[in-house]
């Protein structure tokens, strides 16, 4: 059979334990992003707001993010940043969580609120500010 398909005993063991790197290489990043997604889980239900950005509230890495701590600072409410480019499994996590494709985004009391331009919008016309004081999340 091996001359049939070409394939010799030790292709077919190399092919073989490709196969299972691979498949050990998918289930590894399953299982990371499932761990992930628990960390996303577990830091937004125990904090009142959690900001997740690119860079943290001491040094933004983009206009929005800056932008978004601004707002957060501006209120004078408390919140956990939370930076996304520590790893490629955060920052794709935090978007497979909300099924929003950009960061920063914005919780308050486990809620998803949105990103920087509804955060701004928010801010604006007071919603925001209304928000934070219906939650209890007060200066």
């Amino acid at each position: 059979m091996a001359e049939a398909t070409g394939v010799t005993p030790a292709g077919a063991a190399e092919a073989a334990e490709a196969a299972i790197e691979s498949f050990n290489r998918i289930q590894t990043k399953d299982m990371t992003m499932t761990t992930i997604h628990d960390t996303i889980d577990s830091t937004v239900k125990s904090n009142d707001v959690v900001l997740f950005m690119k860079g943290n509230a001491q040094m933004p890495m983009c206009g929005f993010s800056g932008r978004s701590v601004q707002i957060l600072q501006h209120l004078g409410v408390s919140f956990k940043d939370v930076n996304v480019l520590d790893s490629d499994e955060m920052r794709q996590g935090i978007k497979d969580y909300t099924n929003w494709p950009t960061v920063p985004q914005l919780y308050v009391k486990g809620e998803f609120i949105g990103g920087a331009d509804i955060m701004m919008e928010m801010f604006q016309s007071g919603e925001l500010k209304q928000l934070m004081t219906e939650k209890g999340v007060t200066a």
